[in-house]
This record gives structure tokens, C-alpha cells and sequence, in this order.
């Protein structure tokens, strides 16, 4: 996350067949016999929104993937009068058909500047004014959540563009997030620098050198061990795996 802690989520359990025995919960086997189920757990839940919000966001709100975001562009209106209420209707009627999400802001009653900053909150990818001043010279103002980039754009040639902007935020995003990552992931060889380096981010240590007795001095820490890899990044068998490289970080 943003804050150099690990979140733990999306993770799934096998949970065997107590709850199925407490709830009489049974199915047919290929011989027609009645047997108890065999259940699982799988944490894909609202903790994946938090962790979105945790990783991305930034001080002024949410900053949302654009292959995720409900609006992935706000129109917004500046001012309503019929000619500039007209193009930005047409705009978003274009942006629309092209398979974008788009919203009108049409709320000229409030001030220009809540709604740009309740959008910002909101962290819809890109924003477009359409104001009466650009009109008059054919364009429209975009703003980028991701970069805070504002450029002027050809109104007619926006909505040809749009998709290919999105494309590039999501892969900006998904660069940040994985550059933070990688800048904040250290490889140690002692549990005791395991430790210092989880105070800012992540360690990468030998799962030989951590052990029961590692594991348990990392807890006493406030530090755990996240995830188990093989060398090249693989996810192991087993746990008995030699080679295996241990994750350890903060958790919440």
C-alpha cells in the first residue's frame, strides 16, 4: 500500500468439511451416496476496494483505474448557456457510443470549483471542461487524475482520442504502483534487517534463514512473514520447498 504496509486480500481457504457437518450441508456423489461438501473461503471482497484506495489514491481523494472506474470521464459544463450546454451534450453522447462511461455535470448552480474538486475526490481518470472561452476557439480543457495534467484538445477530435488516453493512465498507474513497490522491496540475509527494512516497505529474505524462531522474533516485531516464492517468482507447493524466498512486511 501506499504506506509501505501489506494488505492481505484475495486470499483463498480450504476449510474442509466442519461447516458442512455443522449445517448438514451434503451432495451426491457418482454412486448416489449422500456426502458432506467440501467448502472453501475466498476473500475477494470490499478489502480489495480499500487496498485499490490504499494503493492509488493520493492527498486530494481517489485516483480510480480507468478499467474500473463507474465514470471513467466527467464532462463538465461550466457554464449553461444553450451553445455550450449543446456541445457538451454532444460530446458525451459521442464519448457514450464509443463504449466510454461518461457523465454530464450539468450543475452550472454550483461553484465551478466544487465540482472540479468533488470529481478529484471521486477520482475519475479524466475530466473535460466545456466552457464558453474554449468553445470559442473549437476546444475543450482535459484534466488528468493520475498527473494533475490539464491541455487543451480539439473538440471535435476529444472523443477520437479518449480511449487511447485511458489506455495510458491505466498503464501509468499500473507503472507507479509497481515502481513504489519495487523501490520499497530490499533483499536481506538476517531477520534482523528483515525487520528495519519493514518499517518503510517490504523485505525479501531466505525462508531457510527465517525459521520458527525468525518467524516468531517478526511477530514480536509487528512484522510477518506475507507470501512464499520460489527464486524466479513462481508460487511453491509446499511450504518444505527448497530455495524458497519469504516476503515480510507490515500488516494492518
Amino acid at each position: 500500500m501506499g504506506d509501505g504496509k501489506a494488505l492481505q486480500m484475495g486470499t483463498s481457504h480450504e476449510l474442509g468439511q466442519n461447516f458442512a457437518r455443522a449445517f448438514d450441508t451434503t451432495f451426491l456423489d457418482d454412486k448416489g451416496e449422500q456426502q458432506l461438501v467440501w467448502t472453501t473461503s475466498w476473500g475477494t471482497s470490499t478489502r480489495m476496494v480499500g487496498g485499490l484506495i490504499m494503493a492509488h489514491g493520493d492527498d486530494s481523494g481517489l485516483r480510480v483505474p480507468p478499467s474500473l472506474a463507474p465514470h471513467q470521464i466527467v464532462v463538465l459544463l461550466v457554464r449553461g448557456e444553450p451553445e455550450t450546454t449543446a456541445a457538451a451534450e454532444r460530446l458525451t453522447r459521442e464519448l457514450r457510443d464509443s463504449g466510454i462511461r461518461v457523465e454530464l455535470d450539468r450543475k452550472v448552480s454550483a461553484s465551478f470549483g466544487r465540482r472540479v474538486t468533488d470529481w478529484e475526490i471521486k477520482g475519475v481518470p479524466l475530466r473535460v471542461e466545456v466552457g464558453p472561452r474554449d468553445l470559442a476557439n473549437g476546444v475543450v480543457t482535459v484534466a488528468r487524475r493520475d498527473t494533475g495534467e490539464k491541455f487543451s484538445v480539439a473538440l471535435g477530435e476529444f472523443a477520437g482520442q479518449a480511449s487511447a488516453l485511458l489506455a495510458d493512465i491505466q498503464t501509468s498507474m499500473f507503472a507507479q504502483a509497481l515502481a513504489r513497490r519495487d523501490a520499497r522491496t530490499v533483499d536481506v540475509t538476517s531477520v534482523a534487517d528483515a525487520v528495519e527494512a519493514a518499517a518503510t516497505g517490504f523485505a525479501r529474505i531466505s525462508w531457510d534463514a527465517v525459521g520458527e524462531v525468525g518467524e516468531t522474533e517478526l511477530n514480536r516485531q509487528a512484522v510477518s512473514v506475507r507470501c512464499l516464492q520460489r527464486a524466479d517468482g513462481q508460487v511453491p507447493t509446499s511450504q518444505d520447498e527448497p530455495g524458497l524466498i519469504a516476503i515480510v512486511a507490515r500488516s494492518y
